[in-house]
Protein backbone atom coordinates (compact mmCIF):
# COMPACT_ATOMS: atom_id res chain seq x y z
CA UNK A 1 0.00 0.00 0.00
CA UNK A 2 1.50 3.01 -1.12
CA UNK A 3 1.63 6.17 1.73
CA UNK A 4 3.09 9.42 1.74
CA UNK A 5 5.61 8.82 4.20
CA UNK A 6 9.16 9.74 3.81
CA UNK A 7 12.26 8.34 5.02
CA UNK A 8 15.67 10.42 4.93
CA UNK A 9 18.50 8.23 3.87
CA UNK A 10 22.87 9.03 4.23
CA UNK A 11 24.75 7.73 1.70
CA UNK A 12 27.55 4.74 2.48
CA UNK A 13 31.00 5.17 1.39
CA UNK A 14 32.32 1.26 1.96
CA UNK A 15 30.38 -1.80 3.24
CA UNK A 16 32.20 -4.27 5.96
CA UNK A 17 31.35 -5.21 9.35
CA UNK A 18 33.36 -2.22 10.80
CA UNK A 19 31.83 0.21 8.41
CA UNK A 20 28.26 -1.25 10.00
CA UNK A 21 29.79 -1.19 13.49
CA UNK A 22 30.62 2.48 13.25
CA UNK A 23 27.21 3.36 11.51
CA UNK A 24 25.43 1.73 14.10
CA UNK A 25 27.04 3.77 16.97
CA UNK A 26 25.62 7.07 15.45
CA UNK A 27 21.92 5.74 16.08
CA UNK A 28 21.59 4.55 12.29
CA UNK A 29 21.72 1.57 10.73
CA UNK A 30 23.08 -0.14 7.75
CA UNK A 31 20.81 -0.77 4.31
CA UNK A 32 20.79 -1.36 1.29
CA UNK A 33 18.56 -0.18 -1.91
CA UNK A 34 18.11 -2.15 -5.14
CA UNK A 35 15.86 -3.27 -7.60
CA UNK A 36 14.10 -1.30 -10.85
CA UNK A 37 16.89 -2.26 -13.03
CA UNK A 38 19.58 0.00 -11.13
CA UNK A 39 22.69 -0.74 -9.19
CA UNK A 40 22.00 -1.40 -5.28
CA UNK A 41 23.45 1.15 -3.02
CA UNK A 42 24.56 1.12 0.36
CA UNK A 43 22.84 4.03 3.02
CA UNK A 44 22.18 4.45 6.24
CA UNK A 45 18.72 4.74 7.84
CA UNK A 46 16.96 5.67 11.21
CA UNK A 47 15.67 2.29 12.33
CA UNK A 48 13.22 3.68 14.38
CA UNK A 49 11.47 5.04 11.54
CA UNK A 50 11.82 1.66 9.78
CA UNK A 51 10.51 -0.06 12.54
CA UNK A 52 7.45 2.59 13.12
CA UNK A 53 6.38 1.44 9.29
CA UNK A 54 7.05 -2.48 10.12
CA UNK A 55 4.27 -2.18 13.24
CA UNK A 56 1.97 -0.11 11.04
CA UNK A 57 -1.19 -1.78 9.83
CA UNK A 58 0.37 -2.55 6.14
CA UNK A 59 3.46 -3.72 7.27
CA UNK A 60 6.11 -5.01 5.01
CA UNK A 61 3.43 -3.82 2.22
CA UNK A 62 3.76 -0.56 2.71
CA UNK A 63 5.44 1.43 -0.11
CA UNK A 64 6.71 4.78 0.92
CA UNK A 65 9.75 7.41 -0.56
CA UNK A 66 13.32 6.75 0.49
CA UNK A 67 15.07 10.03 0.16
CA UNK A 68 19.18 9.77 0.15
CA UNK A 69 20.74 12.77 0.76
CA UNK A 70 22.54 14.10 -2.52
CA UNK A 71 20.95 11.25 -4.01
CA UNK A 72 18.38 9.14 -5.57
CA UNK A 73 14.17 9.88 -4.24
CA UNK A 74 12.66 6.32 -4.90
CA UNK A 75 9.44 4.61 -3.38
CA UNK A 76 10.54 0.95 -1.86
CA UNK A 77 9.63 -1.96 0.62
CA UNK A 78 11.18 -3.48 3.67
CA UNK A 79 11.95 -6.61 1.98
CA UNK A 80 14.37 -8.17 4.90
CA UNK A 81 15.59 -7.21 7.73
CA UNK A 82 18.13 -8.05 10.69
CA UNK A 83 17.54 -8.18 13.99
CA UNK A 84 19.68 -8.92 17.35
CA UNK A 85 19.21 -12.11 18.38
CA UNK A 86 19.02 -11.04 22.54
CA UNK A 87 17.76 -7.34 22.51
CA UNK A 88 15.39 -7.68 19.10
CA UNK A 89 16.87 -4.33 18.35
CA UNK A 90 16.91 -3.87 14.25
CA UNK A 91 20.15 -4.23 12.64
CA UNK A 92 20.24 -4.42 9.14
CA UNK A 93 17.39 -4.09 6.31
CA UNK A 94 17.14 -4.44 2.88
CA UNK A 95 14.92 -1.74 0.63
CA UNK A 96 13.48 -2.53 -2.98
CA UNK A 97 13.01 -0.68 -5.33
CA UNK A 98 8.98 -0.26 -6.75
CA UNK A 99 8.40 0.52 -10.39
CA UNK A 100 4.65 1.49 -9.50
CA UNK A 101 4.20 1.03 -13.77
CA UNK A 102 4.41 -2.29 -12.83
CA UNK A 103 2.16 -5.45 -10.79
CA UNK A 104 3.70 -7.17 -8.03
CA UNK A 105 3.38 -10.18 -6.04
CA UNK A 106 2.66 -9.51 -2.51
CA UNK A 107 0.76 -11.38 0.93
CA UNK A 108 -2.41 -9.77 2.23
CA UNK A 109 -3.58 -10.22 5.65
CA UNK A 110 -7.15 -11.63 6.10
CA UNK A 111 -9.80 -11.01 8.71
CA UNK A 112 -13.23 -12.87 8.78
CA UNK A 113 -16.75 -10.93 9.82
CA UNK A 114 -19.54 -12.03 11.37
CA UNK A 115 -20.66 -14.78 13.83
CA UNK A 116 -21.08 -18.41 12.21
CA UNK A 117 -24.44 -19.60 12.28
CA UNK A 118 -23.13 -22.87 13.20
CA UNK A 119 -21.50 -20.97 16.47
CA UNK A 120 -24.78 -19.20 16.97
CA UNK A 121 -27.52 -21.88 16.57
CA UNK A 122 -25.58 -25.06 16.53
CA UNK A 123 -22.75 -24.76 19.09
CA UNK A 124 -20.24 -25.26 16.73
CA UNK A 125 -16.50 -23.39 16.77
CA UNK A 126 -15.35 -21.32 14.06
CA UNK A 127 -11.38 -22.40 12.51
CA UNK A 128 -9.28 -20.17 11.17
CA UNK A 129 -7.12 -21.68 9.03
CA UNK A 130 -5.31 -19.30 6.45
CA UNK A 131 -4.44 -16.07 7.78
CA UNK A 132 -2.88 -14.65 4.61
CA UNK A 133 -3.05 -14.93 0.65
CA UNK A 134 -0.56 -14.36 -2.08
CA UNK A 135 -1.99 -11.61 -4.24
CA UNK A 136 -0.64 -10.00 -7.75
CA UNK A 137 -1.24 -6.24 -8.34
CA UNK A 138 -0.28 -2.81 -8.94
CA UNK A 139 1.23 -0.71 -6.37
CA UNK A 140 -1.34 1.39 -6.10
CA UNK A 141 -4.20 -1.07 -5.72
CA UNK A 142 -2.32 -3.05 -2.96
CA UNK A 143 -5.27 -3.30 0.02
CA UNK A 144 -4.38 -3.38 3.81
CA UNK A 145 -6.33 -6.67 4.33
CA UNK A 146 -9.20 -8.78 3.00
CA UNK A 147 -12.71 -9.23 4.81
CA UNK A 148 -14.49 -12.71 4.07
CA UNK A 149 -17.97 -12.79 6.01
CA UNK A 150 -18.66 -16.33 7.56
CA UNK A 151 -22.35 -15.65 9.19
CA UNK A 152 -23.93 -18.08 6.85
CA UNK A 153 -21.55 -20.53 7.47
CA UNK A 154 -22.98 -24.20 9.51
CA UNK A 155 -20.93 -27.01 10.71
CA UNK A 156 -19.12 -28.81 8.03
CA UNK A 157 -18.54 -25.67 5.80
CA UNK A 158 -15.89 -23.54 4.92
CA UNK A 159 -14.79 -20.45 3.39
CA UNK A 160 -12.05 -20.63 0.46
CA UNK A 161 -9.68 -18.52 -0.85
CA UNK A 162 -11.84 -18.20 -4.11
CA UNK A 163 -14.81 -16.62 -1.83
CA UNK A 164 -12.73 -13.55 -1.17
CA UNK A 165 -14.42 -10.18 -3.08
CA UNK A 166 -11.53 -9.01 -4.67
CA UNK A 167 -11.00 -6.26 -7.16
CA UNK A 168 -10.86 -6.05 -10.42
CA UNK A 169 -7.27 -5.47 -10.96
CA UNK A 170 -6.15 -7.75 -8.44
CA UNK A 171 -4.79 -11.21 -9.11
CA UNK A 172 -5.00 -14.24 -6.86
CA UNK A 173 -1.63 -16.24 -6.71
CA UNK A 174 -2.66 -18.66 -3.69
CA UNK A 175 -4.60 -21.59 -4.84
CA UNK A 176 -7.95 -21.03 -5.03
CA UNK A 177 -9.50 -23.70 -2.95
CA UNK A 178 -7.01 -23.11 -0.30
CA UNK A 179 -9.40 -23.35 3.23
CA UNK A 180 -9.68 -19.70 5.05
CA UNK A 181 -12.09 -20.67 7.85
CA UNK A 182 -14.63 -23.83 8.51
CA UNK A 183 -17.35 -23.97 11.05
CA UNK A 184 -16.42 -27.23 13.34
CA UNK A 185 -18.35 -29.67 15.61
CA UNK A 186 -16.93 -29.15 19.40
CA UNK A 187 -15.87 -32.79 20.34
CA UNK A 188 -17.18 -33.76 23.62
CA UNK A 189 -15.04 -35.95 26.08
CA UNK A 190 -17.25 -38.12 28.70
CA UNK A 191 -15.92 -38.13 31.68
CA UNK A 192 -15.72 -41.81 32.99
CA UNK A 193 -17.61 -43.40 35.99
CA UNK A 194 -16.34 -44.18 38.89
CA UNK A 195 -17.06 -48.22 38.30
CA UNK A 196 -15.34 -47.24 34.68
CA UNK A 197 -12.33 -45.77 36.41
CA UNK A 198 -11.84 -48.82 39.18
CA UNK A 199 -12.35 -51.69 36.49
CA UNK A 200 -9.14 -51.49 33.81
CA UNK A 201 -10.19 -52.34 30.70
CA UNK A 202 -8.83 -55.68 28.77
CA UNK A 203 -7.77 -55.48 25.00
CA UNK A 204 -9.83 -57.12 22.48
CA UNK A 205 -8.30 -60.83 22.19
CA UNK A 206 -6.11 -60.52 24.95
CA UNK A 207 -5.94 -63.44 27.03
CA UNK A 208 -7.80 -62.90 31.09
CA UNK A 209 -5.15 -62.67 33.10
CA UNK A 210 -4.14 -65.88 35.08
CA UNK A 211 -4.40 -65.93 39.45
CA UNK A 212 -1.08 -65.59 40.91
CA UNK A 213 0.75 -68.26 42.40
CA UNK A 214 2.07 -67.99 45.83
CA UNK A 215 5.12 -70.07 46.06
CA UNK A 216 6.32 -71.17 49.54
CA UNK A 217 9.46 -70.03 51.00
CA UNK A 218 13.17 -71.66 51.53
CA UNK A 219 12.25 -71.77 55.40
CA UNK A 220 8.88 -73.19 54.94
CA UNK A 221 10.41 -76.33 52.95
CA UNK A 222 12.79 -76.54 55.65
CA UNK A 223 10.61 -77.07 58.34
CA UNK A 224 8.08 -79.27 56.53
CA UNK A 225 11.19 -81.55 55.98
CA UNK A 226 12.43 -81.25 59.65
CA UNK A 227 8.84 -82.44 60.69
CA UNK A 228 8.86 -85.19 58.80
CA UNK A 229 12.62 -86.58 59.25
CA UNK A 230 11.99 -88.07 63.17
CA UNK A 231 8.79 -89.96 62.11
CA UNK A 232 10.98 -91.65 59.22
CA UNK A 233 14.16 -92.12 61.53
CA UNK A 234 12.27 -93.73 64.58
CA UNK A 235 10.76 -96.31 62.03
CA UNK A 236 14.04 -97.32 60.67
CA UNK A 237 15.61 -97.29 64.44
CA UNK A 238 15.13 -100.73 66.36
CA UNK A 239 14.12 -101.12 69.63
CA UNK A 240 16.44 -101.96 72.91
CA UNK A 241 15.83 -105.37 74.81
Amino acid sequence: MRTDITVAAEARASRGKNEARRTRRTGMIPAVVYGAYKDPVPVAVNPRHISQILHSKTGHNTIFNLSVQGGENSPVMVVDGQYDPIKGHLLHVDLKRIDLAKRLRVSVPVVTHGEPKGVKQQGGLLEVVTREVEIECLPDDIPEHFTIDVTELLIGQSKRASDIPFGASIHLVSAPDTVIAHCVALKIVAEPTPAEAVAEPVAEGAAPAEPEVIKKGKKEEEGAVAEAKPEAKGEAKPKKK
